[in-house]
């Protein structure tokens, strides 16, 4: 059988504006994240809120080298970065953004809309799926070739996927550590369905993105409607399953 057709792509060499780009605005984002290391308002909360981000950005860092994003996705990426280290920082409950609004404008943000509680962490779960998903959809563009329909619906499936597991996280961590350590990393403030309403504001801010990144395809790519066609078009006529462990017995 002869092996299937690959599609090949021209080389391409990253400019050297866009690795510079790249380079100073994650240092910037290193000397914040510093900073707000110095004096966090609880230190084991502020380890445990890093762990994943300790371990995420030597790897965006080893990507320039290996698989350079763009510089919108770069940049996005970055500032949700910067939103989790505030939080980390003052711990997500205890972020004093209504001290802010009344410095800056003379009125604490939570009267003027009514809120009974700290958000921050609902803004910073919004801003997960709003900031995140259009560097998830360059992933699945240029790795998995995902095109038409499903470069719009992966980077929301994988908002929501990832969102319930790392809730799943939070639990087990606040139910491992206990005390005040795991009622400060679960953040929940007391309200049941705090990991559901987490969970739904990653998906719409997912949408949002997706839902703008749509418009803009359909309104300026020439050929967006041939090819969400044949996206939803079925490739291979022959099932899977049973079909492919018979098949594979007699190749």
């Amino acid at each position: 059988m002869p092996p299937p057709a690959t599609r090949s792509f021209p080389a391409y060499h990253l400019p050297p504006g866009h690795r510079r780009y790249c380079l100073v605005t994650l240092a910037l984002f290193a000397l914040i994240w510093l900073l707000l290391a110095v004096t966090p308002r609880d230190r084991a909360d502020w380890a445990l809120e890093n762990v994943l981000l300790v371990l995420f950005v030597p790897a965006l860092a080893a990507s320039l080298r290996f698989f350079p994003l763009s510089r919108l996705s770069w940049s996005l990426i970055l500032l949700f970065l910067g939103l989790h280290s505030v939080g980390a920082h003052y711990t997500y409950a205890e972020v004093p953004y209504d001290d802010w609004t009344e410095a800056l404008l003379g009125f604490r943000l939570n009267e003027v809309l009514g809120l009974d509680r700290n958000h921050f962490d609902r803004l910073v779960h919004f801003s997960y799926g709003l900031l995140l998903a259009y560097p998830m959809r360059e992933l699945f563009f240029r790795v998995a070739d995902a095109r038409g329909f499903w470069a719009y619906f992966l980077p929301l499936d994988l908002t929501l996927s990832t969102s319930a597991l790392f809730e799943l996280i939070e639990w087990a961590a606040a139910t491992a550590f206990g005390g005040d350590l795991g009622v400060a990393y679960l953040g929940s403030q007391g309200d049941p369905w705090d990991a559901q309403k987490d969970m739904a504001l990653a998906g719409l801010g997912a949408l949002v993105t997706m839902s703008v990144t749509l418009w803009i395809n359909w309104r300026w790519q020439r050929d967006f409607t041939r090819e969400w066609t044949r996206s939803l078009r079925v490739k291979r006529m022959e099932p899977l399953g049973e079909v492919a462990l018979a098949r594979l017995g007699t190749e």
